[in-house]
């Protein structure tokens, strides 16, 4: 099964680097662009094909080693094997 975790700074939390970006943006002429916020991405494999014995371990992994939980907050999406 293939899943991604996808990790942001959480709305409260001042972000420096997608303000860059949103400067860069109006810099180089893209006018419409009215706000930016950066994140990660993790793609991962897992040798599983339950949704119901995968989600609790990326949860796991997310909570503990990916996000810190005091800034960022994640979004867990799940797909199948291509």
């Amino acid at each position: 099964m293939k899943a991604k975790i996808i990790v942001r700074l959480k709305q409260t939390v001042h972000d420096p680097q997608g303000e860059a970006i949103f400067q860069a943006f109006q810099h180089m002429g893209y006018s419409k662009i009215n706000h930016v916020r950066q994140g990660k991405i993790f793609d991962i494999e897992i040798n599983s094909n339950s949704a119901a014995e995968v989600r609790p371990l990326l949860d796991e992994l997310a909570r503990k080693v990916l996000a810190n939980p005091i800034i960022e907050e994640y979004v867990i999406e799940l797909g199948e094997e291509s």
